[in-house]
């Protein structure tokens, strides 16, 4: 009878180490799925971030002083949405492995010049689409750049 008795009680223990294991399991696989998910969140917003900063560096160095038309050596703005700053946005954002065609960038001219010592502010926002549903689904994440035309 006690061989009976010690078999039931090493049962038991198997039993409770499946579940502890169970737990941790699943705590482990939501940690990893939090910390992925985060990390992709910062890396979307920093490639923002950056995307919109080449915007302002391109229109600050790009001013009135430069020949006008549509090169990439010639003046940005001040009209709204100039073709090159946004397209200096969106390509920098696409190093990113960003689906650019979803970037909504916005140049603006606060002193409607882009004479030299106006200011300049380019502001990018992307609707950041999480791998979990877990997260909302109508998270933007946007940064906004402001610098002064040197040329």
């Amino acid at each position: 009878m006690t061989a009976g008795a010690g078999t039931s009680g090493r049962a038991g223990r198997a039993g409770q180490t499946m579940v502890e294991f169970s737990v941790v399991a699943l705590l482990t696989a939501i940690t990893l799925l939090f910390v992925v998910e985060i990390g992709r969140t910062v890396l979307v917003y920093t490639t923002v971030a950056n995307a919109a900063r080449a915007g302002v560096r391109y229109a600050v160095v790009h001013g009135s002083s430069r020949a006008t038309g549509s090169t990439v050596d010639s003046a940005s703005g001040p009209g709204s949405n100039p073709a090159q700053v946004v397209t200096v946005v969106k390509n920098f954002a696409s190093a990113g492995l960003l689906t650019t065609s979803r970037l909504v960038v916005t140049v603006t001219y606060p002193g409607g010049s882009n004479a030299p010592g106006q200011y300049v502010t380019v502001s990018a926002v992307y609707p950041y689409d999480p791998l979990t549903t877990y997260f909302s689904k109508t998270l933007r994440l946007g940064s906004a750049s402001q610098g002064i035309i040197a040329f």
